[in-house]
This record gives structure tokens, C-alpha cells and sequence, in this order.
């Protein structure tokens, strides 16, 4: 009877391990699919790739997360609160110090000014800080496979991320990010890093997440490669006439419009610039009311990083505030 008693025990143990073993996303049959796309490239066997997605789980957090982030659901004002903070200016103007020297070797090779990089590590990481306590897998699984709307970009992003993984020797059950699967000082997803990652101070290794040199490097790099121009002017606040037409405010992600139009239709400007500049004009709620604003070129490229009016917006600003703050300092000392 009592080995009668055991035995049941034992075999009760092992369907409960067989059954875990399955994973969060056992029979799912598009993760068999990705496990039999890449166990064909040779970077990964099945059962390596069995081994790992036993491990991943389903994040919940990440669903809710993706289904309202911050720059669709906050205000321009609190938005732009939570990064033109004196803590996160002092801390961009110490980080730019210190690394003063690869940010000016960024600038002279890609033309991106030292100050939008350091603004982009500030509003993604607080300059490295916070670089996301979630595993990217859990997260890129989970997007992958139950997120519908965005399930083939994340499903491409996962692959790349396992691909990602084994070319930089990194254990992918253990890389923590963003509940988007971002990584590192930039955040930069799984496909820009294999892309756009460099190595920017010679070791023979493009390391995101704990280099913050190769970071600088690969930011200027991703934004020289998707259409940074040498242009003296980001974005302008523009004063409204009485008689502005609404009609020529946008939330396209591009410029869709020139600067001679959108004077002509109400907004008043104090630049030099050409009339024929492009430009497209929006509006966003401050502190004290709608603010309107124009976006020239290298402004919508800084929505190629995160497709975001708000998020450019605040970059822009907060790169203003650290060089302002940069220049007080210097003249201080």
C-alpha cells in the first residue's frame, strides 16, 4: 500500500513537471513557428529554445502598459514635469561632463549636437539610472503572442532579440528593459541595436546596456541614419493671431507643410528662417493653456526613437535646459 502510495506521488510529480515544463506559451503555434525559424539559422538548436521559453512568462504588466502609455494618456504639462526636473538637468549636465569627450567626437562624426543625446538619455534612462526591471523575453513573447494589434512587429523583435543575444554573448533569460522590450542607457529595441548599435570606443564590442559610450555613439548613429540634417533650428513656440486657421495644425509625424504657409495662416514667428522651409505646426496643453509650436526636420526625426509629438517635444526641451544649465555652470567655475 505505502509503495502503492509513493509511486502514485511520483507520477503525480511528473505530470506536474511535464505540465510546467510547457511554459506560459505552451501550443501556441506561432512561438513553434519562431522556434522552427530559428533553430534552422543555426544559433539555436529546438531544444535550446525549448530550454529557454519553459523560462519565460506571460507579464501582464507589459498589456496593461503597452495599452496606455504615458504620451497618449498624460497632458503636455505633466508630461513634460515628470524630465525638465533640477534633478534630471544637474544629472544630465554631470553626465555630459564626464563623457564630454565622446560627445563631442559623436557630434563631428554624425552631426547630432551633444546636447540631444544627452536629452535622449535623460527622458529614456535618467541617463542609465533606470534602464527597466522587466526580462525583455517575458516581454517580447508576451507582445509577440497577446498583443494582437502590434504582434507581427513584436514577433520580428523577438527573434532579433534571440538573435541579439548569442551575437553578443548575452544570456537572454537575464537582460532586463522596458515593458517594450527596450534596452539599456538608449533603449534601443532589439532590431536598432543589431542595426544601429556600435562600437564607439574601440573594444570590439557594440555593449548598450552597460557602456555608455558605445550608447552616445549608437544614438548619433541611429538618428544620423534615419535623416538627421545640419539644420540650426529643431522647433519654434509660435504666438496666434485672432485670426489663426485651426485647420493648419497637424499630429502627422512629419513635416507636411512650409513656414511661409503656416505664417501666412496665423501663427507669428521671429526666425530668419526661409519661407520655404518645411515645417508642420501643432498644439499641446501647458501650464498655462494650448501652446503652439512648429516641428522642422530633425525634430520629426526625433519621433523615429519613440513616434511621439510629446516625447520629441520633451527632448527638445530638456536639450535646451541641460545646455543652458551646462553654460552656467562653466561660467561659474
Amino acid at each position: 500500500m505505502i509503495k502503492a502510495i509513493v509511486l502514485s506521488v511520483v507520477s503525480s510529480a511528473v505530470l506536474l513537471s511535464n505540465s510546467a515544463r510547457s511554459g506560459d506559451f505552451d501550443n501556441y503555434p506561432a512561438l513553434e513557428s519562431v522556434i522552427a525559424e530559428l533553430s534552422t539559422q543555426g544559433l539555436y538548436n529546438k531544444e535550446q529554445l525549448n530550454d529557454i521559453f519553459f523560462e519565460v512568462e506571460r507579464q501582464q504588466v507589459t498589456l496593461d502598459l503597452m495599452t496606455r502609455p504615458a504620451e497618449k494618456v498624460a497632458l503636455w504639462k505633466d508630461y513634460r514635469a515628470r524630465f525638465l526636473t533640477p534633478r534630471n538637468i544637474n544629472n544630465g549636465v554631470a553626465f555630459w561632463q564626464k563623457y564630454h569627450e565622446a560627445l563631442e567626437v559623436a557630434e563631428q562624426q554624425f552631426g547630432v549636437p551633444q546636447e540631444i543625446i544627452v536629452a535622449i538619455l535623460g527622458v529614456e534612462t535618467r541617463y542609465g539610472a533606470n534602464k527597466g526591471r522587466l526580462k525583455v523575453i517575458d516581454s517580447l513573447t508576451t507582445l509577440a503572442f497577446d498583443f494582437p494589434r502590434r504582434s507581427e512587429y513584436f514577433t520580428q523583435e523577438l527573434k532579433n532579440f534571440l538573435m541579439l543575444s548569442k551575437e553578443q554573448g548575452l544570456d537572454p533569460l537575464q537582460v532586463r528593459g522596458s515593458y517594450a522590450g527596450a534596452m539599456g542607457y538608449g533603449q534601443f529595441m532589439p532590431s536598432s541595436w543589431r542595426k544601429l548599435g556600435i562600437d564607439f570606443d574601440g573594444d570590439n564590442k557594440a555593449d548598450l546596456i552597460n557602456n555608455p559610450i558605445d550608447a552616445i555613439g549608437s544614438i548619433g548613429n541611429y538618428f544620423k541614419e534615419n535623416g538627421w540634417q545640419d539644420a540650426p533650428v529643431i522647433a519654434l513656440q509660435a504666438n496666434v493671431s485672432d485670426t489663426v486657421n485651426t485647420e493648419i495644425l497637424s499630429r502627422d509625424l512629419t513635416t507636411n507643410s512650409t513656414l511661409g504657409t503656416l505664417k501666412s495662416q496665423g501663427l507669428q514667428l521671429a526666425t530668419a528662417l526661409a519661407d520655404s522651409t518645411p515645417a508642420s505646426a501643432f498644439s499641446l496643453e501647458g501650464d498655462n493653456g494650448t501652446e503652439y509650436w512648429l516641428g522642422f526636420n530633425n525634430f520629426y526625426v526625433i519621433t523615429t526613437y519613440n513616434r511621439s509629438i510629446m516625447y520629441a517635444l520633451a527632448v527638445f526641451q530638456l536639450s535646451q535646459a541641460l545646455k543652458e544649465a551646462k553654460k552656467a555652470d562653466e561660467q561659474s567655475t
